[in-house]
């Protein structure tokens, strides 16, 4: 162990509270602006705001992801997430004054890729904690994160519907600038696991994917469940809002609270997978999320089939997520940043393309479309999970 590294504190409770805060309130700015897509497009007299607003703040984040998060094995982790933060703050102010679609689009490209400041404390976390504990707490600072998600929806939808959308983007600076405040004096620092200059730095991301199989196959089926997820959430609001419904952007928001269940179920997750059975409960997830899209088309039509089917949604993609996440942060523990980066790129070009495809699918056939193209691409990961199943049995027969 090197000096740096011993002078690293163990990974206290408070400190992986705060983890698991920082993350929620650090994420749901990149879902704030889902329950608010038909507010945004009336405010903007631009209907495109519904397809370009989430999709590009993916991209964004898919970018940081590639460009900023593998910088984690370099460099103080700490540092990295303050210096984001303040980047993250004027980015929001941007967003909350823009006057039109194209200054709306540039400043959620940039919020999603400083938003990544999230992607440093996942892998901290794992870094900091005890080899036997490291499912759980991955597990729960993954709650912190999934709820953020959840709850950042809700919040917006309240406060689209009664302030506006404008508002809650102004809101958002707001608590990231009390998020550095705490961050400052409670975030533990970390040391710099790799010496390597940054274009090295970023050609190993192509030699951890080339290298590792485990890594690959959880990529891919966490991208394809993903971009299910997305394209749901990224048509919900529209769903809600069209003659079968009639509703406003607050019960969009409000959908939201019925996935906190997944959240919750986050660190039993990682339990779970802490005693040994990760690949088991990312085929859990799978099925769970294919059962939710068969709910959305046949009973979507009346809201309490879309109250179970979030509920499936969430339980069925977040436990996939933790669960891949516990077995691709065991691989290399010198790299953890940058196979979190190999990992979450990919997971969130998936986001980006559910989010997309989702728009897409509800042009051309409506809410139906949209539960066929979760269903498709949760059965592509099916395939795949099983499929991958196959060379690990012959390996260990052999």
């Amino acid at each position: 162990m090197s000096s740096a590294a011993a002078t690293e504190k163990p990974l206290t409770r408070n400190a992986v509270l705060v983890m698991a805060g920082a993350c929620g309130f650090g994420v749901a700015n990149i879902y704030y602006n889902q329950p608010m897509l038909a507010e945004m497009a009336a405010s903007l007299k631009d209907p495109a705001v519904a397809g370009v607003v989430p999709t590009v703040t993916q991209v964004g984040y898919a970018l940081g992801l590639l460009l900023l998060a593998p910088l984690g094995d370099r460099f103080d982790r700490k540092k990295l997430i303050l210096i984001e933060l303040i980047g993250l703050v004027a980015a929001l102010a941007v967003a909350a004054t823009a006057p039109s679609l194209a200054v709306l689009a540039g400043a959620s490209l940039a919020v999603g890729v400083l938003t990544t400041l999230v992607q440093q404390i996942v892998p901290m976390a794992a870094h900091l904690a005890v080899p036997e504990r490291r499912g759980q707490v991955v597990g729960t600072v993954m709650s912190g994160l999934l709820i953020g998600i959840l709850g950042g929806r809700v919040l917006s939808g309240v406060v689209a519907e009664y302030l506006g959308w404008r508002t809650m983007f102004w809101i958002a600076a707001g608590l990231m600038v009390a998020m550095f405040l705490v961050l400052v004096r409670l975030l533990p620092r970390t040391a710099p696991t790799s010496r390597l200059k940054y274009p090295a730095l970023m050609r190993s991301l192509w030699h951890l994917f080339r290298a590792e199989p485990v890594l690959r196959e959880a990529a891919i089926v966490g991208a394809l469940l993903f971009a299910a997820f997305s394209a749901f959430w990224a048509t919900l609001t529209l769903y809600l809002a069209s003659p079968a419904y009639h509703l406003g952007p607050q019960v969009a928001g409000l959908f939201g609270l019925v996935g906190i269940a997944g959240a919750l179920a986050a660190p039993l997750t990682g339990r779970l997978a802490d005693r040994g059975g990760p690949r088991r409960t990312v085929g859990i997830g799978i099925v769970t999320t294919l059962a939710a899209f068969v709910v959305f088309a046949l009973a979507g039509k009346w809201l309490v089939g879309l109250v179970v089917g979030v509920l499936l949604l969430d339980l069925g993609v977040q436990g996939a997520q933790v669960s891949n996440q516990s077995r691709v942060y065991a691989l290399q523990p010198e790299s953890r940043s940058r196979i979190n980066t190999v990992y979450m790129v990919l997971y969130f070009v998936g986001g980006s393309a559910g989010s997309a495809l989702g728009a897409l699918a509800w042009g051309l056939g409506g809410w139906l479309a949209v539960s066929g193209l979760g269903l498709a691409l949760a059965l592509i990961a099916a395939v795949i999970h099983v499929v991958s199943a196959r060379p690990a049995v012959a390996r260990v027969s052999a």
